[in-house]
């Protein structure tokens, strides 16, 4: 059972931050440079929607990303009737999940973007070379984010500073908020110039995923001791920021030209980060290399399927 844990005050959240960046000059350096850069486009973003030039993809993204949620939200309420799913079971659906995430990352961020950006620089290198630097960017700020927020992971423990005075379930919801943000912001920046042929298998594919994920997370709560319904509730509840980060993803790349090649890398590195730093990892936890991976062979497959139909 969950315990309550004090609060923790801002100054001592302040030093725990100061005392991180000390220790982590350079993941500091490469989250400011994140963070500067997502401000940087969202004020351009901002000034698009002042002049009457908005993201084309608004309604559109908008929509995807509250498809996600609703999708979080039915594979959380599946706990409701299963007590036990098996930790087998529970890793190749995780596996699964993986193998969605990085085949969208590669056919629906990566070649997008990079096509879009050798059509605005004419030249096939540069349009890479825009995509690695959204992929740059997408990484440093998803591993300064894991640096300095206080979050657990099932297999390495609590992380991040302030950790030792937060709640069990709040450092699950830190965490479960990590992982669903990037999934946002890719459906938001897939939309953002109203390319159905790029949102729409991208979208499809992150719904699909979040369906044995939320359930995956209502069995990893209540493993802390969380009672089911409260599980459920907070399973279901880390959902919101698929929609948050739709709209994220949307003024990331709608504000300049240059900003959607940029913006299909960013949210492209954020989500291989994730799979790689957290999801692979915590599959393989428990002995069960052999179906994760089975399971991440048919993510992957379903989504070439979903991009060739749906493309």
């Amino acid at each position: 059972m969950d315990t309550a844990s004090p609060a923790l005050p801002t100054h001592s959240l302040r030093a725990a931050w100061l005392s991180q960046a000390r220790k982590h000059p350079l993941v500091t350096a490469g989250l400011l440079l994140g963070l500067a850069t997502v401000a940087v486009l969202l004020v351009n973003s901002l000034r698009a929607i002042l002049a009457g030039t908005a993201s084309l993809g608004l309604t559109e993204g908008l929509l995807a990303g509250t498809a996600g949620f609703l999708a979080t939200a039915f594979g959380a309420a599946g706990g409701l009737v299963l007590r036990d799913v098996g930790q087998k079971a529970e890793d190749s659906m995780l596996g699964f999940a993986a193998g969605m995430m990085l085949a969208a990352s590669s056919f629906s961020l990566i070649l997008p973007g990079i096509e879009a950006g050798r059509t605005l620089t004419g030249s096939g290198t540069l349009g890479a070379l825009t995509v690695v630097a959204g992929l740059g960017l997408g990484v440093l700020l998803m591993l300064g984010l894991d640096q300095f927020t206080p979050h657990t992971h099932e297999s390495c423990g609590d992380c991040g500073p302030g950790s030792d005075r937060l709640s069990r379930v709040w450092l699950f919801v830190l965490a479960i908020t990590l992982h669903n943000l990037p999934e946002g912001m890719a459906m938001g920046v897939s939309f953002s110039q109203g390319d159905m042929s790029v949102g729409l298998p991208l979208s499809t594919a992150i719904a699909i995923q979040d369906i044995p994920e939320g359930l995956a997370v209502v069995m990893a709560l209540r493993a802390a001791g969380i009672p089911t319904l409260r599980a459920v509730i907070l399973a279901a509840l880390s959902g919101l920021m698929e929609p948050l980060g739709a709209l994220l993803g949307l003024g990331l790349a709608g504000g300049f030209a240059l900003a959607y090649p940029v913006g299909l890398g960013l949210a492209a590195g954020a989500m291989l980060f994730v799979v790689s730093h957290e999801v692979i990892p915590e599959t393989h936890r428990n002995g069960h290399q052999t179906p994760a991976t089975l399971g991440l062979m048919a993510g992957f497959a379903l989504m070439m399927l979903l991009d060739t139909a749906l493309g």
